[in-house]
């Protein structure tokens, strides 16, 4: 069934002396990756260890070209293309520069990753979706290959828009705190190439497939996690403690942090990152492995250190952290109950979850900071605000974050009490965007570069105008549903599917398919064509009347006459047009600068 399985460098996999091809077949779906997987791959690579793991690789080798060979990718095709772009990023943000020759000899090693001898793309997408003219467009922007055709509307799909994001974080990245920027570019390679992958190969499709429902479905990997309590409990064993008490207390810990994985994970993380100075002090020196910020790859060290140093402060330290970690989850407790859920609530719903690395530090030591539960909301609900900014700009970008709010805690003990109010919402002000780039990108697709930021601005809109009596959930879950499905999802307007339906065709376009086909594009996702709707599954694709004037069986308006003020300019309207879509659009902006203004 396998062939071959091994743990290779990214070096190693792209070899620039390889003829090796790595082709995504056509049947495979499309390019699907945004940003969250985007930002993640790169925050990994650069902020872990060299030799970071990124996960497995499984192929099909029936290649009978002695010349080339061909693997075609079952599994993994998403990191590969998006490790591919990341190169590409690279490659070109060299060719900014002069370089020395033994720079120009690494530069060209890193293209013969990328591209091969008589341009071989060592990726080859599949070709649904345009993706692998827009990767091969791509390709030849980056100086990488002579000739490509530009695909139409490339911008609007996610291959150009990963490409796109990873040019930026590049550009960052190489701006950051001085020093050569060659340099850096170089150390970014560097870690690219020493990450791991591992590659599987298999003789066929049956063998590759059963393959792929056995490591995505049979048995559960222990995690960094269950490695902390299993050393724990060793350390208490050696000790002489009670191995059932310290379990206990573990056990206990978790509940509070609750079942899914990511919230642990991100939770140690963040007591590291929030706490640093206070674990010192386990220590007369502190070892080596107390870096300065918890990744993932260095987590596991730090926390033995200090299980193995004192486990008994360690288990009574977290134990204190994790209860208001759990407020900041959400988690019901009838004895100690939430006075902040209302802003908490708030904060989850903006995607704010990274502040939670500066809220422990705030709930831990509000006391000693003379914060009172006034102060605490008022600084949530900033945090808010703050995050709608940052994540539909990306500035500042994740990376940065931790740093901001390390430093925050850093500095805030010399901070005179009756101002750290003022000075945590200054120090956020000055990281955010400003207000003419947080307008720009309001003015764009909005909907296809952030879906939960959009969501949550209309949801906001639409709320700030309701009252007690006329107060609706718009967070509220779909019931009997496995998975949260909110109930009131975005809505298109000018729909967005494929297919333009002949009625939309003559509304937005006179009757002229292939205008119709461009306005979409370009003005299907902006914020004037986007509405919320509890009934998105009855409006679809339906004409503009009859998905404004839509009743249910009762005779309930479920279309643009619900109620909801979001919907006050398209209840009496009689037709839609990109001037109404602009028009509703510039409405909207001037009360989302109003509500989410940092002055």
């Amino acid at each position: 069934m396998i062939k071959s399985a091994f743990a290779y460098p990214i070096s190693q996999l792209f070899s620039p002396d390889s003829t090796l091809v790595y082709k995504i077949p056509k049947y495979q779906r499309e390019y699907t990756w945004g940003q969250d997987q985007w930002q993640s791959l790169f925050d990994d690579i650069l902020e872990n260890d060299r030799g970071y793991f990124l996960g497995s690789l499984i192929c099909i080798n029936d290649s009978d070209d002695t010349m080339r060979q061909f693997l075609e990718v079952i599994d993994g095709q998403q990191r590969l293309t998006t490790l591919s772009l990341f190169m590409a990023a690279l490659y070109k943000a060299l060719n900014n520069f002069e370089l020395d020759d033994d720079q120009k000899n690494e530069a060209f090693n890193l293209k013969r990753k990328i591209v091969g001898k008589n341009n071989l793309q060592r990726v080859i997408p599949q070709t649904q979706g345009g993706n692998a003219d827009d990767y091969k467009y791509i390709l030849k922007e980056c100086g990488l290959i002579p000739n490509a055709i530009k695909p139409r509307n490339i911008g609007n799909r996610r291959i150009c828009k990963a490409f796109r994001y990873l040019e930026k974080r590049v550009g960052e990245h190489l701006e950051t705190n001085g020093g050569s920027k060659i340099k850096k570019a170089f150390e970014v390679v560097d870690k690219i190439n020493e990450a791991l992958l591992v590659k599987i190969e298999v003789d066929t499709h049956s063998d590759a497939y059963t393959l792929f429902e056995s490591l995505n479905n049979r048995g559960v990997p222990l995690t960094a996690v269950d490695l902390m309590k299993n050393s724990l409990l060793s350390r208490a064993e050696k000790g002489g403690g009670s191995v059932d008490d310290c379990f206990e207390k573990w056990q206990e810990i978790i509940a509070d942090l609750g079942d899914d994985y990511s919230d642990q994970e991100r939770f140690f993380r963040y007591y590291y990152n929030a706490f640093k100075e206070d674990l010192k002090t386990y220590f007369e020196k502190p070892p080596k492995s107390f870096a300065p910020v918890a990744t993932k790859s260095n987590m596991l060290r730090i926390y033995d250190e200090l299980i193995k140093k004192n486990p008994e402060r360690f288990l009574k330290d977290l134990a204190e952290c994790t209860k208001y970690y759990a407020l900041f989850l959400l988690k019901e407790d009838e004895e100690n109950p939430n006075n902040f859920s209302i802003e908490l609530t708030d904060l989850k719903n903006s995607q704010g979850s990274p502040a939670y690395l500066l809220l422990l530090y705030i709930f831990r030591y509000k006391d000693n900071l003379g914060l009172s539960d006034a102060n605490i909301k008022e600084i949530i609900l900033y945090l808010a605000k703050f995050f709608v900014r940052r994540n539909l700009t990306d500035t500042p970008n994740t990376r940065n974050l931790t740093r901001l709010f390390m430093d925050i805690i850093s500095n805030i003990n010399g901070i005179e009490k009756s101002k750290i109010v003022e000075y945590i919402c200054q120090s956020l002000r000055e990281k955010s965007a400003s207000d003419e780039y947080f307008e720009e990108k309001l003015r764009g697709n909005i909907y296809e570069d952030n879906v939960g930021v959009t969501r949550y601005i209309l949801c906001s809109l639409a709320q700030r105008a309701m009252t007690r009596e006329t107060f609706v959930d718009l967070w509220q879950y779909q019931p009997n549903q496995k998975k949260n499905i909110y109930l009131w999802t975005i809505e298109h307007i000018f729909p967005q599917g494929e297919n333009i339906k002949k009625c939309w065709v003559d509304m937005m376009a006179s009757g002229d398919e292939s205008l119709a086909k461009q306005l979409q594009a370009d003005h299907v996702h902006k914020l004037g064509n986007l509405t919320i709707s509890a009934f998105n599954s009855n409006l679809g694709d339906k004409d503009f009347t009859t998905k404004r004037d839509r009743t249910d069986g009762n005779g309930n308006y479920i279309g643009y006459r619900n109620g909801l003020s979001l919907n006050q300019d398209l209840k009496e309207a009689t037709e839609w047009s990109v001037q109404a879509i602009e028009e509703r659009g510039e409405k909207l902006l001037k009360q989302i600068l109003l509500i989410f203004s940092l002055n």
